[in-house]
């Protein structure tokens, strides 16, 4: 499972879930995806062979119930919040302690998508990524990538490249310097990204601007989990209430498909085959 010690400010760094019924969503994805869920009342922390994983929270006027958040990293929550405000973003709720874990804010882009800021306390952020049951990546969808880009360029230093990946195309959104710090826990990860035909760039890669699918009303920023077997994720999904949007589809290298747990929050979840 790959671990790391944080993330630059910048790089999404965690994921919660706001729940009406946090016990019920803390049964769910242990069946799942595994995970152990520690806490009582309003907030959780999931873990996997020991390592944090993901939040789930009480449903709050911030964050109505069945939505997934993603949190960006940054050295300074205060001056973060006010970059969003001077950006033509909302600030939904201001900085405040999540215990001693994190300082975070709920926000929202100038389309409205809501995003979360998260400043380490104790929690460096997620401590597995992209092994199955984990948080693969985040991708804003939206109808209006000029103004996201020029939104998160000036909160986040993010600068975005349009990739053509054929069913995957799409916009690319990098975080100068990236690169440099996964190489320190995850050395060649260039050259085998440069080895599988990925663009330019792609070592640096935080996230995607994607187009609403049909069906979507409201930009939001969606979540991915990789998973060893997405059939059989998708079986256990419907087997313990969930629901399934999108069926299992192949774009090779991934297998994915679009769910849904029982209270109605949507995810991706895809298996990573590089054949």
């Amino acid at each position: 499972m790959s671990g790391r010690e944080g993330f630059p400010p910048g790089v999404p760094a965690w994921i919660d879930l706001a729940q009406d019924d946090p016990d019920a969503a803390a049964r769910f994805y242990s069946a799942v995806f595994g995970w152990q869920v520690e806490g009582v009342g309003v907030d959780r922390v999931a873990s996997l062979a020991g390592k944090r994983v993901a939040g789930i929270r009480a449903a709050d006027p911030t964050t109505p119930a069945a939505t997934w958040t993603t949190y960006i990293a940054t050295d300074d929550a205060e001056a973060a919040a006010s970059g969003v405000s001077d950006a033509g973003g909302s600030v939904l709720s201001t900085p405040a302690p999540l215990g001693h874990l994190a300082t975070t804010a709920i926000c929202a882009d100038p389309s409205g998508a809501p995003f979360g800021i998260w400043q380490p306390g104790t929690l460096m952020g997620a401590e597995a990524v992209n092994a199955p049951g984990t948080w693969n990546f985040s991708e804003l969808k939206t109808g209006d990538a000029a103004t996201a880009r020029a939104f998160y360029a000036a909160v986040f230093g993010w600068e975005v490249d349009e990739v053509d990946m054929g069913p995957m195309s799409g916009l690319m959104v990098r975080k100068p310097g990236y690169a440099d710090f996964l190489e320190q826990f995850d050395p060649g990860i260039r050259k085998r990204h440069a080895d599988f035909g990925a663009p330019p760039g792609f070592s640096e890669c935080v996230a995607w601007f994607l187009p609403l699918d049909d069906g979507d009303t409201e930009p939001h920023w969606n979540i991915t989990f990789a998973v060893a077997d997405t059939d059989a994720v998708v079986d256990a999904v419907r087997s313990r209430g969930g629901m399934v949007d999108v069926e299992p589809f192949d774009v090779p290298p991934v297998r994915s498909a679009v769910v849904r747990d029982p209270s109605g929050a949507r995810m991706t979840v895809s298996a990573f085959s590089p054949g």
